[in-house]
């Protein structure tokens, strides 16, 4: 059997997760001395709340290597195969403590993916994979799935600041910004695993619509594309911007994610975003 193991950075729910059989571990909030779980310690309402009145910022942990042992070791137990479906490395250390986890179980069936992304995209392909290995695709064939998807997911979105972004070391190359984000608001793009300039526009209008325009150019207008949104205390610009895609969208339904702590922690809130894939496999 394929075990499918991920965490709270892909914006699942982990009821949701529960009931699909995915095997969800959570990401650590630290405020001073006390650290919570974000699946089951803090929720994202009680975390904004205390973002809000904290004197410092809060700090986040990848799950330590000890929550995916007791995993690990029932995996190897049962000799099962276990794909471990990561944010990418370069903002998260999720993808370093499975690997570390992983080290104590040499023989055991175990695959760790550094997917170069995070929130919906991540989700999406953490359902997918669960998806074939339900349908009875062999792990090679998921993990090469996984990879050829990651390459062509794109991320825009709107920060109302890039205070926490530069506060939190998660903000790449587009910390050239921060000195002239009075003057801007900003659209940054999450691609190749980090957080780039994209472009800035002068009033947030005029960014939600760039926004609109980016999707309308570069997303597949039907279901392959995997659109998404998700937001953090902007659920009004989010409701707008599905509004927008869905005069020109082939789709039903276009998901508004509620970012985890976690995410929150460094796009802050007033952050709201779109995902897609220019291309995905085919099952």
């Amino acid at each position: 059997m394929i075990k499918i193991i991920a965490d709270t950075t892909s914006v699942i729910e982990p009821e949701e997760a529960q009931s699909a059989g995915i095997i969800m571990l959570p990401q650590i909030i630290i405020f001073g001395d006390k650290s919570y779980r974000d699946d089951n310690e803090i929720t994202t309402e009680e975390f904004l709340a205390r973002l809000k009145s904290s004197p410092v910022l809060p700090k986040t942990a990848a799950p330590p290597p000890a929550l995916y042992t007791p995993i690990f070791e029932q995996i190897a137990k049962d000799d099962d195969a276990a794909i471990v479906i990561c944010p990418s490395a370069k903002v998260s250390g999720t993808y370093r403590s499975a690997t570390v986890a992983a080290q104590d179980f040499p023989d055991a069936k175990i695959y760790i993916i550094d997917t170069l992304t995070i929130g919906p995209a991540l989700g999406t392909l953490v359902y997918k994979a669960k998806e074939w290995a339900d349908a009875g695709v062999d792990v090679q064939t998921i993990i090469d799935r996984i990879n050829y998807a990651k390459k062509y997911n794109f991320i825009y979105f709107y920060v109302d600041t890039l205070e926490y972004l530069h506060k939190g070391g998660r903000i790449g190359s587009a910390q050239a910004l921060v000195g002239s984000i009075l003057q801007v608001k900003p659209i940054l793009i999450f691609k190749d695993g980090q957080v780039s300039p994209f472009d800035s526009q002068r009033t947030k209008r005029r960014a939600m619509s760039r926004m609109v325009e980016l999707v309308k150019s570069d997303c597949p207008h039907d279901k392959t594309s995997q659109l998404a949104i998700f937001q953090a205390e902007a659920m009004e610009d989010a409701l707008l911007l599905r509004a927008e895609f869905a005069e020109f969208m082939s789709l039903d339904s276009i998901r508004i994610n509620k970012l985890p702590p976690a995410i929150i922690v460094h796009a802050g809130p007033g952050v709201v975003a779109s995902s897609f894939f220019t291309k995905f496999p085919e099952d």
